[in-house]
């Protein structure tokens, strides 16, 4: 299923708060305001102005101009030249040869045979061309996997200060409530201090979930290049492989960083063939003409006819070069090695790529089904904490429970409520780890409308054929968006009150 089907739609599958998951005092709106901000528009806006995928678009397009730099190799050349010479002193000078002389002239050469050097060199750049497509598919999943994780870790830290928040306000409530009955002397100052020592260490909690929530927020502004605002819940995610061998011979199918181990390997095989043609004989064709001078300066011919005067003339030659290494030094052949030896280490870097996909994906799904069952446990530990906390709180009422007690549980069900908010979103960028692995969390897996899709093969189809000397490209300019003017994040948040949880 791809990536489209994720992004269509915004379900409350996702990501729910627990029940629990409230505000602090004092009590905000009992309803969440409208989302401001879906994970699909949060993938689009940094997928058009994150900087890191612009700066690999820009890799790319230099790639690319490597196909024709190394087919113009193969072209004509053509030059002229212009020179003016001035006789300003000699000692041999007879009275023949002209003072001052202008020339203009004209070559043209035109490579024949290289030994396959052009060809070999043009294919090179091709595989390696394919390399950057692939490397920048890799640079897109993983822009798409930190908008995933930035987006969830503002969601899980949200929900993180919405409970500490409750938790520090019903912890006053309690400790209210305990120096009221130590007043009339129904407890002792054992209890007060108690119910203060939870108190504070609650405050400090607070504190430090409010510094990860803005830490988050500021992450989030730097993928995605605007603040978070209201998110919504994320869409839940695909079907995923039923078993880990089918994830795994997905991504060995899929997974863009094999295919450009491959192709790396494929592009040193041509370097091969390149440094091999070093050794072969080269053979070139040119014609030159030129035109002279001598601006009346003199200058004579001496001929059959006799002796001429002479102001002007025109010469032109066509050459046929033959050229045949015979001995350089040993140079081709350590050339020859060097390919060699750096195509057998791409050889091995593929192998080693592979194994790397496998094990990713392996350690992704494992995480993922791990995670799911942390999701299950908790919403139970969270369930029996409700229940303990009233109980607890009942059989206090009447003397069987104490203090401690109370606070105990309230600490207990703040925990299991936290870890269930961080298995959610573990959970959640654990799938989309394992779809990127497979290799189907991709720009074109977004199912984009209006042709916003970056496709690399437009700049490589526009240039790998041009052969003039002035086709430069635009000025450069940078596309991503600055976030100078984004204001520093807070740790305000907005959330219901829980009307199921008798704080």
């Amino acid at each position: 299923m791809r990536l489209a089907l994720l992004l269509a739609g915004v379900s409350a599958a996702g990501l729910a708060l627990p029940a629990a998951a409230q505000t602090a005092a004092p009590p905000v709106t009992a309803q969440l305001p409208a989302p401001t901000e879906t994970l699909r528009e949060a993938m689009v806006k940094a997928y058009t102005t994150n900087p890191e995928l612009a700066a690999e678009r820009a890799n790319l397009r230099a790639t690319d101009e490597n196909v024709p730099i190394a087919r113009a190799r193969g072209l004509p050349s053509a030059g002229a030249q212009v020179g003016y010479n001035e006789n300003v002193y000699d000692t041999n000078f007879n009275g023949f040869s002209p003072i001052r002389r202008a020339t203009v002239g004209v070559n043209l050469s035109m490579p024949v045979f290289d030994g396959g050097a052009v060809r070999n060199s043009v294919r090179a750049a091709d595989a390696r061309v394919a390399v950057g497509q692939s490397n920048l598919r890799t640079a897109e999943a993983n822009m798409f996997l930190d908008v995933v994780a930035a987006y969830m870790d503002v969601i899980r830290d949200e929900a993180i200060v919405r409970l500490n928040r409750q938790n520090v306000s019903v912890l006053g409530v309690n400790l209210r409530a305990t120096r009221d009955r130590f007043e009339v002397g129904d407890l002792t100052r054992t209890d007060v201090a108690q119910s203060e020592a939870r108190l504070a260490l609650a405050e400090g909690q607070l504190r430090s979930a409010e510094a990860r929530l803005i830490a988050s927020r500021e992450t989030y502004v730097r993928v995605v290049g605007s603040e978070p605002g209201v998110l919504a819940p994320p869409p839940p995610l695909p079907a995923l492989p039923a078993d880990t061998n089918a994830a795994v011979t997905v991504a060995l199918d899929e997974n863009p960083a094999i295919d450009a181990a491959t192709q790396s390997a494929e592009a040193f095989g041509y370097d091969v063939r390149v440094a091999r043609s070093t050794r072969s004989p080269t053979v070139s064709v040119g014609t030159s003409g030129s035109y002279f001078n001598n601006l009346r300066s003199g200058g004579l011919n001496i001929g059959n006819s006799g002796v001429n005067p002479i102001n002007d003339g025109v010469s032109n030659a066509a050459t046929v070069t033959l050229n045949v290494p015979l001995f350089q030094g040993g140079e081709p052949a350590a050339r020859v090695r060097q390919a060699q030896a750096r195509q057998s280490s791409a050889l091995e870097t593929a192998i080693a790529t592979e194994r790397s996909v496998i094990a990713q994906t392996r350690s992704a799904y494992a995480n993922y089904q791990s995670t799911q069952r942390v999701i299950e446990s908790s919403r139970v530990a969270v369930s029996a904490n409700r229940l303990s906390l009233e109980g607890v709180r009942a059989e206090n009422s009447v003397g069987t429970r104490t203090i401690l007690e109370i606070l105990n549980a309230e600490q207990e069900l703040l925990n299991s409520q936290v870890q269930l908010v961080t298995a959610e979103r573990d959970a959640y960028v654990a799938g989309f780890i394992l779809l990127a692995a497979m290799g189907r969390a991709e720009a074109e897996d977004l199912g984009l409308d209006g042709g916003i899709l970056y496709n690399p093969k437009t700049n490589y189809e526009r240039v790998r054929r041009r052969w003039s000397d002035w086709g430069d490209g635009p000025e450069p300019q940078a596309t991503a968006t600055r976030t100078t003017g984004v204001p520093a994040q807070t740790p305000q948040t907005f959330g219901p009150v829980d009307p199921a949880n008798p704080r």
